[in-house]
């Protein structure tokens, strides 16, 4: 049976501004955030020494510059021949015309648009509630996104590859592989708002390919149980 591995990561700590979605935010990692990564890269390596699988060549990462710098720090101290792919495909959610705006600007763009209903409550963190302006998605639609994403590059991995042992690195956004991971069959729906994802802490999977079907089942790695005051998104 083809296979292939997938370790997906929340990029590292950053500069985040306060009550603001993070979405489109493009700040960079903080001090911690290096580090995170550099820890990172040493789970990735034990990982890969242990199982005895390859390093796919190409390292994905969103467009973000947080993905970015996580996903380079880890190339660098894997110190292995391999690329960084960046991807929109990969991106957070987007909030679309209202990117970077606070939680109570974005209130009040909408509250003074006469075109729009009020938000209703906890919008943010509405799987389904998309902002009724350009460019902006739904959590879910983030989630289908990238898990045709991660679907589309393990089958192109399996496709093209004799061997099967082939890791695939990804660096991501939690909201975002949270709601691919429900799309995945990973999650139920009820879960998605429960769990978060740990800064810099590889997820690792096994993907499968039976029949014309992928399956996809966690290998390693532990979702962070979110307290009720981290709930929203």
């Amino acid at each position: 049976m083809k296979r292939c591995y997938l370790a997906f990561l929340r990029h590292a700590q950053y500069e985040q501004q306060p009550q603001t979605p993070s979405a489109l935010q493009p700040y960079g990692l903080t001090e911690e955030g290096f580090a995170q990564s550099r820890k990172a890269a040493k789970a990735l390596q034990k990982l890969i020494k242990h199982q005895k699988w390859q390093l796919y060549p190409s390292i994905y990462s969103s467009n973000l510059l947080r993905s970015w710098q996580t996903a380079t720090e880890i190339k660098h101290q894997l110190k292995q021949s391999c690329q960084i792919e960046t991807t929109s495909a990969l991106n957070e959610r987007s909030v679309g015309a209202l990117a970077n705006l606070t939680l109570e600007q974005i209130e009040a763009v909408i509250d003074q648009d006469p075109r729009f209903a009020p938000l209703p409550p906890h919008w943010k963190s509405n799987s389904d509630f998309c902002l009724p302006v350009d460019g902006a998605e739904s959590l879910m639609q983030a989630g289908t996104r990238v898990s045709q994403f991660i679907q589309q590059t393990a089958l192109q991995v399996m496709a093209n590859s004799e061997s099967n042992n082939q890791l695939i690195v990804m660096v991501g956004h939690g909201a975002a592989f949270r709601h691919a991971a429900y799309k995945l069959g990973l999650l139920e729906k009820a879960e998605i708002g429960r769990y978060s994802m740990h800064y810099a802490q590889p997820m690792v999977f096994e993907c499968r390919l039976k029949g014309h079907q992928l399956e996809i089942d966690l290998l390693a790695g532990k979702w962070k149980v979110r307290q009720e005051e981290e709930r929203p998104d």
